[in-house]
């Protein structure tokens, strides 16, 4: 069993984070440095855990609304005029599945969520190329699709999901 903590995101963990948001591609689309600092500033959370070695295993990216961010994704979201926490992405290296931590970084944006007075969590997974291990999580946490979409050009497919905070 693994010694996890989880604690915000640090400026210094942005090129660990890009190495392994990489890692999960396609799972994920793939982000430059400077792209996963640009998210980390726009974020209203970012998470990580770490093993007993301090190294990053683990991480989570969310936004509030009224970003100024240009994923396709996030404005459909925006565009519905529902409170929502949105989380972008969720990584967790392979050593750390099945560990709890992408449950406990879940409860820690529905905690966020419902301070805010936000209605529902959103998120998208995708669907083509598929990731069928993220939408079984998001399903046991009790997601729900809203809607697909193409994206990145139509090579990408999305389930838009949500659920509510309460």
């Amino acid at each position: 069993m693994q010694n996890l903590r989880m604690r915000m995101m640090r400026e210094e963990d942005i090129p660990a984070v890009t190495v392994l948001n990489a890692g999960a591609t396609p799972a994920v689309n793939l982000l430059t440095e400077e792209e996963v600092a640009s998210l980390h500033a726009l974020s209203d959370i970012a998470l990580v855990a770490t093993n007993r070695d301090r190294e990053v295993i683990a991480f989570l990216i969310s936004l509030a609304p009224g970003q100024p961010y240009d994923s396709e994704n996030y404005q459909w979201f925006e565009n519905r005029g529902v409170r929502h926490q949105y989380i972008d992405r969720i990584v967790v290296a392979p050593s750390a599945k099945g560990t709890g931590v992408g449950r406990a970084f879940y409860e820690s944006v529905f905690e966020r969520a419902r301070e805010r007075g936000a209605n529902e969590v959103s998120c998208e997974v995708n669907t083509d190329p598929p990731n069928p291990g993220s939408l079984a999580f998001h399903d046991r946490l009790g997601f729900r699709l809203l809607a697909e979409q193409w994206t990145k050009d139509e090579t990408v497919k999305v389930a838009l999901l949500a659920r509510s905070v309460y």
